[in-house]
C-alpha cells in the first residue's frame, strides 16, 4: 500500500506535466549494495541530527557494532574482520536506519525526488536546455552526496525514462559515465514504460497469476471451495491487486487479460458449489 502511494504521488505529477504538453525526464537511481555500505559513524551522526537522544543512539550503535564476517572459498577461509558499515537486511530497523541515512539526499536539489528505501527517482520538466541542465546539475549534486557519504551509485543500472511526445531525448551522466535511456523500468514492482501505458504491467501480472493458478490446479487434488478459495485469495489475487491503484487497466484488452485469470476460478467455484449441492441432495 505504501509503495502504491509513492508511485501515485510521483507519477500523478509526471502525468499532469505530460498531459499539458511538457517533456519530462525521470532518472531511476540505483545504489550499489545500498544497505551494506552505510557507514556506522556517519549514521550515528545523522541519528543525533534527527533529534534522537544519546541513549537511543548508543543502543543502535551497540546493535550494529561487534559484528564480524569472513569469506569461505572451498576449504579455505579468511580471518574474521569487523563490519564497520551496513544495516542488517531483513530486520525491522534496517530500512528505517537506511531512510534516516539518505534523508538529506534531496538537500539543494531543484527537481522532484522520491525516496523509498533504496528505490529513488529524480524527475523534472525537460523542455528547454536550461531545464535539462538543472536535471544534470541535480545528478552532479547526487554524485557529490554519494562521495561525501561513502556511498556509490551503480551507474550501469541507473536509467533514464523520457516522457512526452516532444521529448528531446537528452543524455545525462553521473560522474564520467553516460546513463542509458530505457523504454520501460520496474518501479517498486510495477512496470512503467515511457508512454505511461500499463499494458506491459497487465501482461506481467496476468502471466504470473496464471502460472501460480496452473501450479495450484496441478498440485492440489481437492477442488472443494474450502480448499481452492483460500489458495486463490492468498496466492493468486495479490499479483492482480498489488499497487493496482497505480496501474489499474484502462484499455479493454488489458481488462480482458486480467479477467481471463479470474473467470475460470469463478466458473469453477460455481461448478464445485453445484456439485456439492447434488451430493448433499
Amino acid at each position: 500500500m505504501v509503495g502504491s502511494l509513492f508511485c501515485n504521488s510521483f507519477f500523478d505529477r509526471v502525468t499532469s506535466w505530460v498531459d499539458t504538453g511538457n517533456a519530462v525526464d525521470v532518472t531511476y537511481l540505483d545504489f550499489s549494495k545500498a544497505f551494506d555500505k552505510v557507514p556506522h559513524n556517519l549514521l550515528a551522526n545523522k541519528l543525533v541530527k534527527c533529534g534522537l537522544d544519546k541513549t537511543t543512539v548508543r543502543w543502535i550503535c551497540n546493535w550494529l557494532s561487534e559484528r564480524t564476517q569472513r569469506v569461505l572459498t572451498n576449504a579455505s577461509s579468511s580471518s574474521w574482520k569487523e563490519v564497520t558499515s551496513g544495516v542488517p537486511q531483513g530486520s525491522v530497523l534496517g530500512p528505517v536506519l537506511f531512510n534516516v541515512f539518505i534523508n538529506d539526499l534531496d538537500e539543494g536539489l531543484e527537481g522532484m525526488i522520491i525516496k523509498f528505501a533504496d528505490d529513488t527517482k529524480l524527475g523534472g520538466i525537460a523542455n528547454t536546455p536550461e531545464e535539462r541542465s538543472r536535471i544534470q546539475n541535480d545528478l552532479d549534486r547526487l554524485e557529490r552526496w554519494a562521495e561525501t557519504n561513502k556511498m556509490k551509485f551503480n551507474r550501469d543500472k541507473c536509467k533514464i525514462l523520457h516522457f512526452g511526445r516532444k521529448n528531446g531525448m537528452q543524455r545525462y551522466r553521473m560522474g564520467d559515465t553516460w546513463l542509458d535511456s530505457s523504454t520501460c523500468e520496474k518501479d517498486l514492482g510495477v512496470l512503467v514504460d515511457n508512454k505511461l501505458n500499463m499494458s506491459q504491467q497487465c501482461d506481467a501480472a496476468a502471466k504470473k497469476a496464471n502460472g501460480i493458478l496452473a501450479c495450484i490446479n496441478r498440485g492440489i487434488a481437492s477442488r472443494s471451495r474450502e480448499v481452492m478459495l483460500p489458495l486463490y485469495s492468498a496466492l493468486v489475487r495479490p499479483h492482480l491487486e498489488y499497487c493496482v491503484q497505480f496501474w489499474a487497466p484502462q484499455l479493454k484488452g488489458d481488462v480482458d487479460k486480467l479477467e481471463s485469470v479470474q473467470s475460470p476460478m469463478r466458473r469453477g467455484l460455481k461448478n464445485w458449489a453445484c456439485l456439492a449441492c447434488r451430493r448433499e441432495g
